[in-house]
């Protein structure tokens, strides 16, 4: 069991669900830190561990941390910030997800219980991969992306930066989807998806 300390940044649902792989994974949780932005969230507690705020001047040289919020551009703006700090980011992997062995995982990416990586996939720093959630072979999730739970990435699917790709969503083998692209829960896409658009439904349309 490791006992060093490691910060989980974020106290909403999502922390714990890392809060809960990195135990299960044989983290001490008398090491874990909760830090939060939120003054709603200061104070509380998350499985018995009380949460500080997260403020300018915490010296992280020498911890791990962890982002646990679900919004990509906050996630990656406070993952940049304490990085800069010194801090180690740490990548979380459920034990009862499926990584192949020729799969990359980034730093501080998330994947979640039964998840399956294929061969030959990427997933880039701060992504999140969610419960049940499918990235087929030589498929590449872009730094700080969401696959929401039970979402199925095709095989050679490409997604940019800060994608989310909601519930049980199916993208087709090959499909390009660009930066900051959302993709709605239960959508079938089967084109490529600029940066910046909302598509939903089966088969999937962009929507204003």
């Amino acid at each position: 069991m490791s006992t060093e300390r490691i910060f989980l940044i974020g106290a909403g649902g999502h922390a714990m669900v890392v809060m809960d792989a990195l135990v299960i994974a044989g983290q001490d949780p008398s090491g874990v830190c909760f830090l939060d932005e939120s003054e709603a969230r200061v104070g509380a507690t998350v499985f018995d561990r009380r949460v500080d705020r997260l403020r300018e001047g915490i010296d992280f040289s020498a911890d791990r941390f962890h982002v646990c919020i679900g919004d990509n551009a906050a996630r990656q703006r406070i993952f940049e910030q304490v990085l800069a700090s010194g801090a180690t980011p740490q990548t979380v992997i459920h034990p009862v997800s499926t990584v192949a062995l020729s799969a990359a995982t980034g730093a501080g990416c998330f994947i979640a219980a039964g998840a399956i990586i294929g061969p030959a996939a990427k997933i880039e720093a701060g992504a999140i991969i969610n419960h049940g959630a499918i990235v087929d072979h030589e498929c590449y999730v872009g730094g700080f992306c969401h696959v929401a739970p039970g979402a199925t990435l095709g095989g050679n699917v490409r997604l940019g930066l800060r994608v989310l790709l909601g519930a049980g969503a199916n993208v087709l083998p090959g499909v390009t989807i660009g930066d900051d692209a959302i993709i709605g829960a239960g959508a079938a896409v089967t084109v490529n998806v600029p940066a910046q658009a909302t598509y939903v439904g089966v088969p999937a349309r962009r929507t204003r």
